[in-house]
């Protein structure tokens, strides 16, 4: 919820030196071209000149973030309340289009109450063009940063503040689509308070964070190194990690009750815990952006030894009574798979769920169709991938999360169309065949790895939950192998191949 701290707000120059390298920024900038104006209108530009000390409503350069090469685009809510007309536009889209075509990654601060209205209409528009100079930079494959400062309102957060790669606020950043004053004015009430304030954003799904000026360059640093990583000065590529010993691991011999047994055992790592001692660095992100933040999913850029990758996976429920993975988790998935393919980074997925949400909330909310559209997505992703059966992985909330172009396995992770008590159910009309349905439909590795759906097996030794630090560092070294492996393939290869690794799965 809001911050009680006052907080006093940067203006433009201040942000880009708390930000940037000390003596690193250059700026862009040249004058600013205005529209027609009217007398009126000039005296308005002259006054907020002179009291800002800026030329325009936003400032563009490039300065290093930690000794790397970042673009940037910063407003100064000083001038016209950071509004955006004629000028300012063509000054972000210029910004905009050289960090592109410098193959630079962009940061945007904007602190705007939107659209300048002194120039009205044609203003408004420009708005589009920013939004296409956006698209393009991020469709060449290039990281697009927002920092949302206060305010941020109308036009500007209805275009360009909102469509980072990551999106950030600062605390207490009043950010939202119709300004207070306006609601007020049009409506002769006030606005609800604590809608639109950053925090309230972050609990609802629809930011990624909320960060402190003092703490965006480290995020921005650790968000570059994952997004676009750097390769080695000598040759110029990154270094291919070495064969892992769990190349020659094979399954565990046990029968398959006993596999789902120890997957079930509370105490077994999970995601969140692989993220933790297996990963080099990972940076959670935060629901769809659309107003959606469901606890069943994890979302986070991850990078495991000197690979990065996208990574999206079931959370393990931290109570007994939470509810399963709801169609909002998908949803947010798909936020995922758009972000690997458009940064061109690897998909890691991760499976281990007890089962999808049954509820009339999951099947109002178009549950079925959610896993649909995930298996669409990630059998034609144009992205290399690596899925990971991590433990249980009940029902079309796993399989929703499972094509990929190799698939590791935990070895007592197991995979079925129900958990087995469910299938005992059907068959028998009791729980008590479960064991041995979970035999006869081949759930566990040993028949996963025989039927082709499992490249590679992590042997747990012979429990993960027994030695989870030790067990997610072997997991880790698996997935950089694999994310490895996938990387050089060309993206049309990949996707064929793919395609028939599981139109051929259980034979012709």
């Amino acid at each position: 919820m809001p911050t009680t701290e006052k907080v006093r707000h940067l203006r433009a120059a201040e942000l880009i030196d708390a930000v940037v390298d000390q003596d690193s920024f250059v700026s862009w900038d040249t004058p600013p071209h205005q529209p027609a104006l009217s007398e009126e209108y000039a005296r308005d530009l002259a006054k907020a000149r002179e009291r800002s000390g800026a030329d325009e409503s936003v400032l563009t350069g490039t300065g290093l973030i930690r000794g790397r090469r970042v673009a940037l685009i910063v407003s100064e809510f000083s001038f016209l309340a950071g509004s955006i007309g004629h000028a300012a536009a063509q000054r972000i889209v210029a910004a905009v289009e050289r960090a592109t075509s410098e193959g630079l990654p962009l940061l945007a601060g904007p602190a705007s109450g939107g659209t300048r209205m002194q120039e009205g209409t044609p203003a408004f528009l420009s708005m589009v063009k920013i939004t296409g100079a956006v698209r393009a930079h991020r469709q060449a494959g290039l990281p697009y940063l927002v920092y949302l400062r206060h305010p941020t309102t109308g036009g500007v957060m209805a275009s360009w503040g909102s469509l980072g790669h990551i999106n950030v606020a600062e605390p207490g950043a009043l950010l939202g689509f119709l300004g207070p004053r306006v609601f007020e004015a049009l409506h002769g009430e006030s606005f609800p308070d604590n809608v639109q304030v950053a925090e309230n954003l972050f609990n609802k799904g629809l930011i990624d964070g909320v960060v402190k000026p003092e703490e965006l360059a480290e995020l921005v640093a650790r968000a570059l190194d994952i997004l676009a990583p750097r390769r080695e000065a000598a040759s110029g590529t990154v270094v291919r990690p070495a064969a892992p010993a769990t190349l020659a691991v094979r399954p565990a011999p046990v029968d398959a009750w006993t596999s789902i047994g120890i997957s079930r055992r509370p105490r077994r790592p999970d995601l969140r815990q692989l993220l933790k001692f297996g990963a080099s660095d990972a940076l959670p992100l935060n629901g769809t952006g659309q107003g959606e933040k469901d606890p069943g999913l994890l979302l986070a850029l991850a990078r495991f030894g000197s690979r990065s990758c996208i990574v999206l996976g079931h959370a393990r429920p931290l109570r007994k009574d939470a509810a399963g993975m709801g169609p909002g988790s998908l949803r947010e998935a798909r936020r995922g798979m758009k972000l690997a393919e458009e940064l061109r980074l690897p998909l890691l997925t991760v499976i281990d769920t007890a089962g999808a949400a049954l509820s009339q909330e999951a099947e109002e909310g178009g549950l079925a169709g959610e896993i649909a559209r995930s298996l669409y997505e990630l059998i034609g992703l144009e992205s290399p991938s690596v899925s990971v059966l991590l433990g249980q992985g009940a029902g079309g909330g796993a399989l929703a999360l499972l094509p990929a172009d190799r698939t590791i396995a935990a070895q007592h992770s197991w995979l079925s169309p129900l958990p087995p008590e469910g299938a005992s159910a059907i068959v028998h009309r009791t729980t008590a065949f479960a064991p041995a349905m979970a035999q006869a439909q081949g759930v566990n590795v040993a028949a996963l790895y025989a039927n082709g759906l499992v490249d590679h097996i992590v042997d747990e030794r012979d429990d993960a939950s027994l030695e989870p630090r030790e067990f997610c560092a072997r997991m880790a070294r698996a997935i950089e192998y694999e994310l490895a492996s996938v990387a050089d393939i060309p993206v049309a290869g990949l996707v064929g191949a793919r395609f028939r690794k599981y139109r051929n799965l259980g034979g012709n």
